[in-house]
Parts: C-alpha cells; sequence; structure tokens
C-alpha cells in the first residue's frame, strides 16, 4: 500500500458570479514510502493548488474539494503531524517580527520536540552558524538561509511525508541546485517520502523518482522520471523537455518556449465543455493537434504500463 494515494482529486471555488469554477479536473498519483515524486508543469497548471489541497490548507480550505486522499490507509481531510510543508516562499511563510530561534522552538514545541533540539535542527539543514541564525530575523537573512530555516522547522515533526511546494522559488540557481541536494539527502538519510511541485524539468532530473506532468488541472503525463525527461510522450511535456536550456560545444542553444497560455479555469470549462470537459485542454497550443483532440481524451497506459498519457497520438 502507498503512503499517499489520491484519486480522482477534484477541486473548485465559487465564482465571482457565483458560479463554481473547476480548478483541479480528476488528478491522481500515489507517493510510496520513502519515494520521491514531483508534480511538474507551468505556473497555473496546479501544482501548488494539489500541493495544499491534500490537508485542505489555505485557500484550498474554502474550495469544494471531491475524490480520495488517502494517507497510511487513513482518509485525510485535513493537517496531519506526519505531513510536514515547506512553502515557496520562505520570507512570506516565517513571521517577520519573530527571530528564527523562537519561531523554531514553537515547532518544535507543536511537534512535541525537544526544543533544545533547535541548534540541531539548523546544523542538519547545513547552515554554518546556528546560533546566529537563532538570534536572526527573517529579514536578517538570505533567501536560501530562511529556506533552509523552513526546512528545519518541517523535519521538526520528524514527517512520513515532506511536501515541497516550488522550494526553490525566487533562488538564484546555484542556491536551488543546494537547497534540492539538500532536500534530497534528508529524504534519504530519514527515509521520508517526497511530494515537490516545481516548473523546473531540471530540478527534478536526477532527484525524483517519478513525475507527474499536470496541465490545466489534469494529470496529462507520468512514470519514472528517467523515461518521461529522455522520451515525453505527450506533446506538452515534449515542449516543457525541449525549453530546458541545454549548452553544447561550451555555447547556450537558443532557448525554446511553448506558445500560447495556460488557460483559466474559466477557459477551461469553454474549451472542454460544461464541469472542466474531458477534451483536450492542451490542444489550442499544440502543434500535433487533430480533430479527434476535441473528443473525450482517456488516461492510457505506455511504456509496458510503466507509464501512463492523456493524448490520442
Amino acid at each position: 500500500m502507498a503512503l499517499l494515494e489520491v484519486e480522482n482529486l477534484r477541486l473548485s471555488f465559487t465564482g465571482r458570479d457565483g458560479r463554481r469554477v473547476e480548478v483541479l479536473r480528476g488528478v491522481s498519483f500515489s507517493v510510496s514510502r520513502g519515494e520521491r515524486v514531483a508534480l511538474v508543469g507551468e505556473s497555473g497548471c496546479g501544482k501548488s493548488v494539489t500541493s495544499l489541497a491534500l490537508t485542505r490548507l489555505p485557500p484550498t480550505d474554502k474550495a469544494r474539494i471531491d475524490g480520495s486522499v488517502v494517507f497510511d490507509g487513513a482518509p485525510l481531510s485535513g493537517p496531519h503531524p506526519r505531513i510536514a510543508y515547506i512553502f515557496q516562499d520562505p520570507i512570506a511563510s516565517l513571521n517577520p517580527v519573530m527571530r528564527i530561534g523562537r519561531q523554531l522552538r514553537e515547532a518544535c514545541e507543536t511537534a512535541g520536540t525537544d526544543p533544545a533540539a533547535v541548534e540541531s535542527l539548523l546544523e542538519q539543514v547545513d547552515l554554518k552558524d546556528p546560533r546566529g541564525v537563532m538570534r536572526s530575523y527573517p529579514c536578517e537573512l538570505s533567501g536560501g538561509m530562511c529556506q533552509r530555516a523552513m526546512i528545519a522547522m518541517g523535519l521538526a515533526r520528524e514527517p512520513d511525508l515532506l511536501v515541497a511546494d516550488e522550494p526553490t522559488t525566487a533562488l538564484d540557481v546555484t542556491t536551488q541546485a543546494d537547497v534540492m541536494d539538500l532536500v534530497v539527502r534528508l529524504s534519504e538519510e530519514r527515509g521520508m517520502a517526497l511530494l515537490m511541485a516545481t516548473h523546473n524539468l531540471g530540478l527534478v532530473a536526477g532527484r525524483c523518482h517519478s513525475v507527474n506532468v499536470l496541465y490545466a488541472g489534469q494529470v496529462v503525463e507520468s512514470g519514472p522520471v528517467a523515461k518521461v525527461v529522455s522520451a515525453p510522450l505527450h506533446p506538452y511535456t515534449q515542449g516543457l523537455v525541449a525549453a530546458v536550456p541545454r549548452i553544447a560545444d561550451g555555447r547556450a542553444n537558443q532557448l525554446r518556449d511553448i506558445p500560447g497560455l495556460v488557460p483559466s479555469p474559466a477557459e477551461i470549462a469553454r474549451l472542454c465543455g460544461a464541469e472542466g470537459g474531458t477534451s483536450c485542454a492542451f490542444r489550442p497550443r499544440c502543434p500535433k493537434a487533430r480533430p479527434e483532440c476535441g473528443r473525450a481524451v482517456a488516461v492510457r497506459a505506455a511504456d509496458g504500463g510503466c507509464r501512463r498519457v492523456r493524448c490520442v497520438i
């Protein structure tokens, strides 16, 4: 049995006109114990909302949620002591008028951990001057240091699952890699499962075991990271892989992009029909679109059953 099982997760908010606007349209995936799983896609595809909806954190506590979320064999309908989060904006997530040490001690007390372990937690996330960090306010630390402090707060609970929602946002490239390597190392050392939401496929490759590619609130492709990155099946995944910067012969290749924008939830309803529909929302941007893409597109198994893709091609 998987540690986390998400089946047909659907989430909708009430719009300004009083109508329901569906944001997630049947998201399904699982995370096994000790496994590192990624949710990948452009901004607006549903990665963060999916991560927050697992435990109904704001703003998803105001939404209508359908489907099944099961953690360690039991239905999950709110925060869980064995699930910890790293949020994408650590400076905004930390209290600006409290020193880091006080915030970490509160996290330890809430988790039932000895508050004296704060310094040790900061050492575990490779902060070179833990006592100096404890005396500091968030504004006195760099973004990378604040993110490491947030990771330390998550570790205070000794979680079985760490949910990292865009953990490298606003960090420089070198710091991004350092933070991700730290999270992976801690996951391996503690046998902790990791669910990471990111738009950066380069951070996923070599660090996660499997990946779920989201577009317009649906998983359009899933499977082992190595297979999905090396031979993507869905045209959207192919576009994401092609957009990753590469350097050949000492020179950077020309950057490629995916024309157009991710449709808003209201646009998805118009594009795919009532309640989000089942036709492909990517077809207006897809270079391989066919007439049948406007009809129902089901998820199918591929590559011997180890991968799944929502595409007629």
